[in-house]
């Protein structure tokens, strides 16, 4: 599981809507952290939806994939000795921490842990 896809999150600008949509299509269940968050498991990848104000990656449908790492900071270390960009400093959330970072071709990635 190092350094593997884990997870995965989408912006949302309704998250009440996007629930129901899911819960209605597909049968999925939610767990809330707070009004702006809301997390989906067992169904295929884990993952959850943001908050999200109306911009390019939320027209298009962008998706942030997050990878887990046992050892966090190694992990920030070899992203940028490799050329990428650290987007958002490493920091905490209920469950853990991460890290955003900006890979050569443009494209946004996060890291995180529960260590």
């Amino acid at each position: 599981m190092n350094e593997k896809l884990n997870y995965v999150e989408f912006p949302a600008q309704d998250i009440e809507q996007t629930k129901q949509f899911f819960q209605t299509a597909f049968d999925w269940e939610f767990q809330d952290y707070g009004p702006d968050y809301t997390a989906f498991a067992n169904q295929g990848l884990d993952g959850g939806f943001y908050r999200a104000e109306l911009s390019s990656t939320v027209a298009a449908g962008g998706a942030l994939l997050v990878l887990y790492s046992e050892e966090l900071e190694a992990t920030q270390v070899r992203v940028e000795q490799a050329g990428g960009h650290i987007a958002k400093d490493i920091f905490s959330f209920p469950g853990g921490r991460r890290f955003h970072f900006i890979e050569p071709s443009g494209n946004e990635l996060a890291v995180w842990s529960d260590k």
